[in-house]
């Protein structure tokens, strides 16, 4: 391990050792809505600080964006830290194990390395590029399934900004009519880890944010498979718009998904 990705472990442990222990008593956890469906705890806020805190000591003239903090440090800084530091607080709220610590480092605007930890199930992945994905410590590829109709595919509810849900649904509607069914998971950094890992073959959602994708869009592009916003092009991570899959799954999702997004 590269000792960026070790600094960054390190602190994602200490980070998820605070949300397990917190967990033990939800019920004391202070939860406030930043908007509607749109929840943040006191878990989130203190997880951001020690990944941040860890960040800043090891690296002083690196940027860090983060889900709650916003974007700290010099804006012309070379690196740049993506951090959510709880993805998925409404499934963490409810006692439900579907939520990760996810961090990403971009050099010059570039993916470099990404780390995604899920504290509950202990799974660590990584990546480096140029390098390949890993699963606590085994190399992860994405499926090789060629027929759609025997993929399951991973998406997420529009349910904070609902201004494109009609065309969601009838995305959803079609995806289902010709796949082995689709999941939804509360999580676009598991649901994309899920896809570099081959437990889900695609995965499409509208709005998401830098920090929700960066690092599980690397890993799905070190094992292999590839990432794009709706329309198959570059941007999604400004977008937020975002499919991912291997490249024979996407492509047939993208054929489906294309008529209601022109």
């Amino acid at each position: 391990m590269n000792p960026i990705l070790n600094t960054a472990l390190k602190a994602a442990r200490k980070a998820g050792d605070m949300m397990i222990r917190a967990s033990r008593d939800l019920d004391a956890v202070k939860t406030d809505s930043k908007a509607f469906n749109d929840f943040v705890s006191d878990v989130d806020r203190t997880s951001e600080a020690i990944l941040a805190d860890a960040l800043k000591e090891a690296y002083p003239h690196h940027k860090i964006t983060a889900e709650e903090g916003g974007t700290q440090s010099k804006a012309t800084a070379e690196y740049e830290w993506i951090i959510d530091p709880l993805d998925g607080t409404t499934n963490y709220l409810h006692g439900h194990p579907q939520y990760a610590i996810s961090m990403a480092l971009l050099h010059k605007g570039v993916l470099q390395e990404a780390l995604v930890y899920a504290p509950e199930r202990n799974d660590l992945y990584m990546a480096s590029r140029g390098k390949g994905a890993l699963l606590n410590d085994r190399r992860i590829r994405v499926s090789n399934r060629i027929e759609l109709n025997r993929c399951l595919i991973g998406t997420g509810f529009p349910v904070v900004d609902q201004s494109m849900i009609d065309t969601y649904l009838a995305i959803l509607k079609d995806i289902l009519a010709k796949t082995a069914g689709g999941r939804r998971e509360g999580s676009a950094a598991l649901d994309l880890c899920a896809v570099a890992c081959g437990r889900l073959d695609g995965f499409f959602e509208f709005n998401l944010k830098p920090w929700d994708i960066a690092a599980g869009a690397l890993i799905v592009q070190e094992a292999g498979g590839i990432v794009t916003d709706m329309q198959g092009n570059e941007g999604w991570l400004e977008s937020g718009d975002t499919v991912a899959g291997n490249p024979k799954v996407l492509a047939q999702m993208l054929q489906i998904i294309a008529p209601h997004v022109k």
